[in-house]
């Protein structure tokens, strides 16, 4: 099968020479959406336990988790390479000399990259000098991630995000001053966006020249603002058939030169009360690779909108 995306495996491999496996870092924090800086409660769909479900507890050190996530990485799948990924919550929400330790305590052997999840009213210059520096001092690649979710303004008041677009585009032109790389992350399936929302988000990535994107499939963590408008019949899902349509139509329109880290999440299923319409992720991603195969659909195969496209009618 053609691959008709542009895998972030195969872009790690192409820049490193070999397969990277990233390593998680869970770490004791919060976002100023939920300690009452910006906000209470959090975003509606985020849990007690953040993103990092599959992570090592918060009371390890960062040395140690680092540690033990490289030594059964080299075991079972003979890995020499890794990205160090600090995941859950808002990995810069905090004081700089907290984030300068914090950052100071990743460095470990076969290490070249580190990826730092956070969100885009929590970018700062001081934050990415240090950055700037740590990374020519130790020769680590750095990626900033961050939370964006829909670039629909009334969609994310809904979640609760506390932030909108604006916050987006100001944090990706700063961080672009620093050469970092920016992946963004994005739910394709929420209740309130509709298939404009979708191509508009990834028109709007690739105008922002952001170097990677993270799609994920809307999932429902128990306890949480989202679950009780689920449980109630206030938000339907639709089907995992309208979920490999928007992904689709996403990819269609996102420049070809945007890494795709991933096309649906991966979480455990005993933690929600919906997850990936009741099958698994990669049933659902076999589902895209297959359907962009019989459209006959690479992508970008619509990114014809940048660049002044209406002066196009004068070429010669």
């Amino acid at each position: 099968m053609t691959m008709r995306y542009n895998r972030y495996s195969d872009f790690l491999k192409n820049k490193y020479g070999e397969k990277v496996y990233k390593i998680p870092v869970n770490l004791n924090l919060t976002c100023p959406n939920r300690d009452g800086n910006l906000g209470c409660g959090g975003c509606i769909f985020c849990g007690e336990e953040g993103a990092a479900f599959q992570n090592l507890p918060s009371s390890m050190d960062i040395s140690a988790q680092i540690k033990a996530n490289t030594e059964f990485m080299t075991q079972r799948y003979k890995a020499g390479k890794f990205i160090i990924y600090f995941q859950n919550f808002t990995n810069t929400y905090m004081p700089l000399e907290e984030f300068e330790c914090m950052v100071n305590q990743s460095v470990a052997d076969n290490v070249c990259a580190l990826n730092i999840s956070t969100r885009p009213d929590c970018i700062k210059e001081s934050y990415l000098h240090f950055l700037k520096n740590f990374s020519d001092k130790t020769g680590y690649d750095i990626c900033i991630e961050l939370g964006l979710q829909s670039v629909n303004y009334k969609t994310l008041s809904l979640l609760n995000r506390g932030h909108t677009l604006a916050e987006f585009i100001d944090s990706v032109l700063t961080i672009k001053k620093y050469g970092f790389d920016i992946c963004a992350h994005v739910i394709l399936n929420l209740p309130w966006d509709d298939m404009t929302d979708v191509i508009e988000c990834a028109k709007i990535l690739s105008a922002m020249r952001v170097n990677q994107v993270k799609l994920h499939s809307l999932y429902i963590p128990k306890n949480t603002p989202i679950a009780k408008m689920y449980e109630q019949g206030d938000i339907v899902m639709g089907t995992m058939y309208d979920y490999v349509d928007r992904v689709i139509a996403f990819l269609e329109h996102l420049s070809p030169d945007i890494v795709v880290q991933r096309l649906v999440s991966r979480v455990k299923i005993d933690h929600t009360l919906f997850c990936n319409y009741g099958t698994s992720w990669w049933k659902i991603k076999d589902n895209i690779d297959s359907e962009m195969e019989l459209r006959d659909i690479h992508q970008g195969d619509r990114c014809d909108y940048l660049g002044g496209k209406a002066l196009r009618a004068f070429e010669k």
